[in-house]
Order: structure tokens, then sequence, then C-alpha cells
């Protein structure tokens, strides 16, 4: 993990950890690493979602790519995906998507994409550290006409929202569905877009005001939509989204909950059924819930695994050649589709089935069975975040645990990619005994790695 970049894009506290000088500074950089040195004006697109930090930091980056010439197109508050989508369409050398995805308000990040829509590999991204913190090239200064220029993208949202219709080429009339927006992007986009496909939607969480994005609402907080769903019987489902609309998790007619993992496998046997599932492969990460795996043993289809983060599970969908993966958090690829997790489409595509189907998402979501999986987030120092793969104690706890557990379970123990956690994680057959050994566990890093 490089410097600035964690595994999706720079984050921190805004105007703390995350400045306007250093936004400033990835902006210039981006522009130099990204662009063709034959380009007078490369064109860059910029969006954002509806934290208060978003502006500052917006004309932040602005300010830095005009500064080296670049053009900004500004396509205001959008989905990440549509960053990525809007970057091949318009022809654009760059997107960036200001977001800090579902962490709270006060944080913020900086997504960059290249201009095919893909997020950046690991080589780019430390070329642009490199720029920034190590200072191997200078920032160009451009003067008279040389200095870039701002326009905006008037069209933006239509033509998303256009995109992500034409991937559903039938109505879903008939169903009455509550979306929970998280005060995020997704407030900007999913009423239309749901409504055009024909949905009753009702909407949840979707007055943005800065300060209450994915504020006990939202992917990471389904409590609320699962007892809204519950409460309202002519409801058929619930869908949650993150701040920044690439996520996308549901719940049945009954509350109950379908994180990614379920999701992927119901599409996944749908394409399968329909002969559009690549090479019949599902690419998740390690962190995908053993039933992923039983659910494809038992439907001949390959499951292969991945590193946790959608950039690598994309990674090895574009190397090899397939078209469905995803995270358990509600990150799925459709690259049919999209060059990145779509929340909304994701939305899209399994109410889709839903309606072919004429069934009930209780019902479709018996394809897999889920198995009893604890989740403990640890909180350590920075400093102890590095010393995680170097304290022997806790080396020799994860391993007494994978004995313990031997073939009817597992744990996975790494530090997150975007916080200052460790994250303790394990599956097995009996829910008392794992959520025991997660608790050991994560007693033990919380002690040795404050």
């Amino acid at each position: 993990m490089g410097r600035l970049f964690g595994t999706d894009g720079a984050r921190g506290v805004a105007n703390s950890e995350l400045t306007c000088e250093l936004a400033m500074n990835i902006g210039k950089a981006a522009a130099m690493v990204l662009t063709d040195s034959s380009s007078t004006h490369p064109k860059i697109l910029i969006g954002k979602d509806t934290r208060i930090s978003s502006d500052m930091l917006e004309n932040s980056l602005i300010a830095g790519l005009c500064s080296v010439g670049a053009d900004v197109v500004v396509l205001g508050v959008v989905p990440t995906p549509t960053v990525a989508y809007l970057v091949k369409k318009y022809d654009a050398d760059a997107g960036v998507m200001i977001s800090a995805s579902h962490n709270p308000y006060e944080f913020n990040g900086i997504k960059i994409f290249s201009g095919d829509g893909y997020k950046l590999p690991d080589a780019l991204e430390n070329e642009i550290e490199a720029v920034v913190l190590d200072g191997i090239k200078p920032y160009p200064c451009p003067t008279h006409d040389g200095i870039g220029s701002v326009t905006y993208a008037e069209t933006a949202v239509d033509d998303y929202i256009e995109h992500i219709k034409s991937s559903i080429p039938y109505s879903l009339s008939g169903m009455k569905i509550a979306f929970d927006c998280s005060n995020g992007s997704a407030s900007r986009t999913a009423e239309r877009l749901f409504s055009e496909l024909g949905i009753d939607c009702v909407m949840l969480n979707d007055t943005p005001n800065g300060k209450n994005i994915n504020d006990k609402c939202g992917s990471t907080h389904l409590e609320k939509l699962s007892d809204y769903v519950k409460a309202h019987d002519d409801i058929d489902a619930g869908i949650a989204f993150d701040g920044d609309a690439d996520r996308c998790l549901a719940v049945d007619e009954n509350g109950e909950i379908l994180d990614g993992d379920f999701i992927m496998t119901i599409c996944a046997i749908d394409m399968r059924s329909r002969g559009v599932l690549s090479k019949d492969t599902v690419v998740g990460t390690v962190m995908a819930n053993m039933g992923v795996n039983r659910f494809c043993t038992d439907n001949n289809i390959k499951f292969v695994s991945t590193d946790v983060g959608d950039r690598y599970v994309l990674e090895t969908m574009l190397h090899d050649g397939y078209n469905l993966g995803g995270e358990q958090s509600g990150h799925v690829i459709f690259l049919d589709h999209s060059t990145t997790g779509d929340g909304q489409l994701t939305a899209a595509q399994l109410l889709s089935i839903v309606s072919r189907r004429d069934s009930k998402l209780s019902y479709i979501r018996h394809v897999m069975k889920k198995y009893p999986q604890v989740l403990l987030n640890v909180k350590v120092s920075a400093e102890g975040r590095e010393r995680f793969k170097t304290d022997p104690e806790i080396a020799a706890k994860i391993e007494n645990v994978k004995n313990a557990l031997g073939n009817k379970g597992r744990i996975l123990v790494r530090p997150s990619g975007t916080e200052p956690l460790v994250r303790v994680m394990l599956e097995g057959e009996i829910l008392n005994e794992i959520e025991q050994l997660a608790q050991e566990t994560a007693d033990l890093i919380a002690k040795n790695l404050k």
C-alpha cells in the first residue's frame, strides 16, 4: 500500500489529514502522470459526494489542475461510478471523485480514474505519490492561454441514468421498493432512476445536509431499513447504498439482510442460466463467506479469490476475462456494463431478477447458505497497524485458532486499508465457538497494538 493511496484512493480527515494543499498537489500530479504530454489542455472530470468538505476539496483540485494546464469538467454531486462511466463517454483523459465512501462525514477522499474508466493500478498511484511527496518532477506552471479552464456538465446525471436504464430493457413496474440513499450521492439519482424503471419508490435518507452522510443509515447501518420494510407489508424489498453509491446491500420483504455475497450468487446463477456468465466464473475476495464457495461447487461455477479491495477483483476480471465479481461489502462489478462497482446498477440487476422470476427476494436468496461469520474491528494506533505483521504473540494466536477450527471454519486477520483498524473475521459452523475465538484474538490485538 502506498503512502497516499490506500485500497480505495487517498483518504483522511478533511482539512487535517487531507488538506487543501494536498488535494491541489494531487490534482497537479495526476494531470502530469495520467495525460499525454503532447496534449496542451488535457480534460479531467471531477465529481463529488455530499460531504461538507467536498466543495472545499473540489475547488482545491480545480486550482491544481488548471494551474498545470488541464481543463476541468465539473460534474457536481454524482455517484462514484458516474465519474467512471463519463470519463470514457466524454472522451476525458482522467476523472476524479471526491468521496470517503462509507466513512463518517469528517473524512473525505480522492479517487482517480484513468481515461478508460478504471481505477488506477498501484504503479500509477505510486508515480503520483512520488511527484507529490518526493518532488521527482517539477510542476509545470503555464501562463497566458496555457492555463486550464472550467466548464460544467449539465447533462451528467441524465447521461448516467440513461446508461443504467439501458442495462434493463424492460419495465420493473409492479414493485414497491424502499431505497436508503445514505444522505449521499444516490440522493441525486436514485428516485428518478428507479421511478423511470417503473418502480414505486419509497425514499429514505435522501436529504443530505453535508454532515449526515452515512450517519446511522445506508449500507453500513441496515437496521432502520430492515425495520421499515418489516413494518410495511406492501414493500417488496429494501435497497441501501453507501455515501458515494458504489455499494449496494439489500433486505428482503421480511427485513432479512442480503450482503454482497448473496447478491453475487443470485446474479451469478441467473447470468449462467442466460448464458452470459463469462467462463462460468465469479470473482470474490478472501472475505467472501464460505457459503459462496459451497454455492459455486454445488452449481459447477468456478470461484476465484483475490485480496480485499474491489480494485483487485477488477484486475483479476480484466486479466482473465471474467465479467462478474465483487465483495461482501456490496461492491459488485458487472463488467459488461461498468468499469467499477456501481450500487445502482447492482440494485437494478438484482431487482430485475426478482421481477423476471415473478418471485420474492426471500425465496431467491436461498441459492446460497450463509455460514455464521463474526467480524470485529479493533482500533489500533497507526504504529500498531504497521507492527501487526511482525508481532509473534498475535501470529501464534492466529495459528492456534486455525488449528482449533480445522476444516470446519477459518480465520482471517488483516489491517484496514483506509482506517486505523485491524479486522478479525472468523467463520464456522458453531456461532458461539467462533464468537469466543474472535473476541480472544481481538482482545490480544487491542492490547499489543495500542
